[in-house]
């Protein structure tokens, strides 16, 4: 059976069906052969289950806040803010693409969202100051990918939710890592730019006092990070409710900064609509094939499967860290994560491993996808917005930061308490 679906996934796939139609149809196709009951006819039940909870309701107020923030024009004053500050170093704005993305991760949730925002504000520069394309676009696809990872993530809360895991315990797991891979991604920046000046571009200073009155601009998205991730922690909110203050707070921004009108409203609330739709269908898709799978026996397969191999439990992260690694090259990130979760996760923890650890873990993996071809959606994204060169050169850029990522994954297998001592040190 583990053959058969897993043939079956990349199949569909490779037809281009859209990822919510090829869940449902692989559960199908588990209740057709591999099942002695009728698991189609708890359909209606898994469908309503799966979409009737309170969680799953933050996921549409963090995409809307994120909507609202990037098209009220705050992105484009956070920027230039940043800019300010990080420009002198070895690499110059590139530093402020890594800086900016770090930021609006920490508010929008979403990869793609986080990459798009600062493609789109940063692309112009990069022509008129000389930048290599290369490493310009590349560090725009890496800093983007922080948007799963720094809290709060859309993807922590799908693994919460389907993983039955706390959800503030995996925002503050996330938060040590995520900066720690914004770090790494500058401190990368830098050892390029001083073995090949040229790649750089000019590096620029700022008098002081234009530094400071850039700050103004940077204090509403750091008020709101603390408001929503604040919030959490602190037991006022459920990460619904710190996602709809949220969405509040960013209306207050907007309203602030003059970027609130009718137009940018109906889009904010149309992308929200469109984002929100594509990830209901995954998740409650997911659900189903994850039921289906259940039902059918393939978790129990799996455990034999793997006992029999006789590996050590760093062994089997060893190898779960490989089938993600190549799983990534072919399958988007969220439907990644949902296929796999139900069969991989049981596993894991079985083995004696903190299943708030391993979310992180998966997180930097899946975060590896979002910038590894043939289907990293982040280099299309930032190839959407450069509007000229090839989309190789953004493979290229991006190559020192999978090796980064590739470190924080050794890192996390090493010492586990860079995601779980916040958790631990706060509970």
């Amino acid at each position: 059976m583990i053959g058969s679906v897993a043939a079956g996934l990349l199949g569909l796939l490779a037809l281009s069906i859209p990822v919510g139609i090829v869940l449902f149809l692989l559960g199908f196709g588990v209740d057709t052969f591999f099942s002695s009951f009728p698991l189609t006819r708890g359909l209606g039940n898994m469908v309503w289950s799966a979409s009737n909870s309170a969680t799953l309701i933050a996921i549409p107020f963090f995409v809307l806040l994120g909507e609202i923030l990037v098209r009220s024009g705050v992105a484009t004053r956070t920027y230039a803010a940043l800019d300010r500050w990080v420009s002198w170093l070895p690499g110059g704005l590139v530093h402020a693409n890594i800086a900016t993305a770090t930021m609006f991760s920490a508010t929008s949730g979403s990869s793609v969202a986080t990459a798009a925002t600062v493609a789109t504000v940063a692309m112009p520069q990069a022509e008129k100051l000389g930048y290599d394309p290369k490493l310009f676009s590349g560090a725009i696809a890496a800093g983007g990918t922080l948007g799963i990872m720094i809290p709060p993530s859309i993807n922590l809360i799908v693994y919460g939710f389907l993983t039955q895991s706390s959800i503030p315990q995996l925002f503050l797991a996330g938060l040590l890592p995520g900066l720690g891979l914004a770090f790494a991604f500058m401190v990368i920046t830098v050892l390029l730019c001083l073995i090949r000046p040229g790649l750089g571009g000019v590096r620029r200073t700022f008098p002081l006092s234009l530094m400071l009155r850039a700050l103004v601009d940077l204090v509403p998205i750091l008020l709101l990070f603390g408001l929503i991730v604040g919030s959490i922690y602190k037991g006022w909110a459920t990460p619904t409710e710190a996602a709809s203050v949220g969405v509040a707070g960013a209306l207050l921004i907007a309203l602030f900064f003059g970027g609130v009108s009718f137009d940018m409203l109906r889009q904010s609330v149309l992308g929200t609509v469109k984002i929100t739709s594509m990830i209901m269908l995954i998740v409650i898709g997911a659900s189903f094939l994850n039921f289906t799978l259940a039902s059918a026996g393939l978790g129990r397969e799996l455990t034999a499967f793997m006992n029999g191999l006789g590996l050590t439990p760093l062994g089997t992260i060893m190898v779960v860290v490989v089938l993600y690694i190549v799983l990534g090259f072919f399958i988007e990130t969220l439907s990644l994560m949902v296929v796999t979760i139900p069969i991989i996760v049981p596993l894991v923890v079985a083995q004696g491993f903190d299943p708030i650890w391993f979310g992180i873990l998966m997180i930097v993996l899946i975060e590896m996808a979002l910038i590894t071809p043939p289907v990293g959606l982040n280099l299309y994204v930032v190839q959407g917005a450069r509007k000229s060169g090839t989309l190789s050169e953004v493979m290229l850029g991006a190559i020192p930061y999978v090796v980064a990522m590739l470190l924080m994954v050794v890192a996390l297998i090493a010492f586990p308490s860079i995601a779980l001592f916040l958790p631990q040190a706060l509970q």
